[in-house]
Formats: structure tokens, C-alpha cells, sequence
């Protein structure tokens, strides 16, 4: 990434680990009249969910939330009309550098557009971004805290959902996977608090999560079973 220059800005905290949004050096002047979070969107048919950055107006507040790929699309490019939707062409939807932005009829498969190999994904900018971020532990999460988990539908309203109806997205800070399916990803054994959508993944992330790995103590059988999310 030598000679590139990029902004990184921090989401916050969805679906289980802390987000970031990749933005053109030209739109980090962006922080100094918004703020950002990240928004955990279901999709309407039930298959699965996705993570994108929303902005707000520091001096609108919240209502003025807005999903940050439509409005830098309307921003440089005009804008959106009726029927159609701003889509993220590498699949990894906090990357909202302008090159990675298009436009398709809202009917249009989505899946033809953002389905990134793993291959394309461990070389995208994201991942090389925030491999270079160096977060520490207490910045990732901290696996003792009980979350509240906060879930936005396609409009930014909020849905709050029961604990067994979560997606979870890959523990791992540069993956972007997340699940399509309720516990598709494999659980940590010893903590149980974090998922990972593969071996590989949990791996690389292991020597930062085994600082904070606490193992949870075994259940008798003639207590009541914990959780397996």
C-alpha cells in the first residue's frame, strides 16, 4: 500500500466485533460534521444479513442517519433513482471508496455483483488496512461484557432481535464473512464468546484472542446447559 493513501474510520461495534469503514483520502473531512456508526441490515427474505456504514449530522443528530455509500454516490455522482440501488462491486460493504461503488436495478441479484472469492477478499484493501490498524484486545471486545445486540432494517429503524436469531460476522478484524445462515460459524471452544467462518481465521486472530480468552467452566449435567451462541 506504499504511496496509496486512504481514510480508515471507526464504526463501532456490530455483529460481534468492532467495524471499520474505508473511505478516499478526499472524504475524511467527513468526521469533522458527522458521525458514523455501523448498522447491522437484515435482508427482507430472510437470507442472512450485511454491515454498512451509516452517517449522521453532528448538528441534525440521528434522525438525519443516512447510509454512507448513498450519500457519497449522491454526492459525487447525482442521484439515486427510483428503482435502483448502490451496491459495493469487491462484497465487502464498508468499503466505500468511490471506485468500489455502483449502480444496479434494485431487482438486479445481488450476489452477481458482491460475492467476492476468498482469494479477491484477503487481498482486498480492507483487509490490508485494517491488518495494519495493530488493534489491541480491549479495542476488539471484551468477551466478559453481556451485549445488546442492535439490528437496523433497509430504512435505518431499528430491530431488535432475540439472542437465538443473531448473525454473527467472522471474529477475524480484516474478514468480512458473515453468516448466511443462524450458527453457521464455528464457535470458540474455550470462551465461547466469538466465531470465526473458518479454521484460517481463527488462527491468524488467535494470537491476539488468546490474551483475552477466558475459558467458560463446565456445566453438570444436572444444571441448566448454556447457550451455544
Amino acid at each position: 500500500m506504499a504511496g496509496f493513501k486512504l481514510g480508515v474510520i471507526r464504526l463501532g461495534k456490530a455483529a460481534g466485533k468492532i467495524k471499520y469503514s474505508l473511505l478516499d483520502e478526499q472524504d475524511v473531512s467527513l468526521i469533522r460534521r458527522y458521525g458514523f456508526q455501523a448498522h447491522v441490515d437484515m435482508d427482507r427474505d430472510g437470507n442472512g444479513a450485511k454491515i454498512y456504514a451509516y452517517a449522521y449530522d453532528l448538528i441534525k443528530g440521528k434522525s438525519s442517519m443516512q447510509s454512507l455509500h448513498n450519500m457519497l454516490w449522491e454526492k459525487y455522482r447525482g442521484g439515486i433513482a427510483p428503482g435502483f440501488k448502490v451496491v459495493h462491486l469487491n462484497g465487502i460493504t464498508v468499503d466505500n471508496r468511490l471506485d468500489n461503488l455502483t449502480l444496479i436495478p434494485e431487482d438486479f441479484p445481488v450476489d452477481m455483483v458482491e460475492e467476492p472469492s476468498t482469494k479477491s477478499r484477503e487481498q482486498s484493501l480492507y483487509w490490508l488496512a485494517v491488518q495494519q490498524l495493530h488493534i489491541t484486545p480491549l479495542q476488539c471486545q471484551n468477551p466478559i461484557e453481556i451485549q445488546k445486540h442492535k439490528f437496523y432494517d433497509n430504512n435505518g429503524h431499528d430491530v431488535y432481535l432475540e439472542e437465538d436469531s443473531i448473525y454473527y460476522e467472522c471474529h477475524y478484524p480484516p474478514c468480512t464473512n458473515m453468516e448466511k445462515h443462524i450458527r453457521q460459524f464455528s464457535i470458540c471452544g474455550r470462551c465461547q464468546q466469538v466465531r470465526y467462518c473458518g479454521t484460517i481465521c481463527q488462527q491468524q486472530d488467535w494470537p491476539v484472542h488468546k490474551t483475552y480468552c477466558i475459558e467458560r467452566p463446565a456445566v453438570d449435567s444436572d444444571t441448566e446447559s448454556l447457550p451455544d451462541r
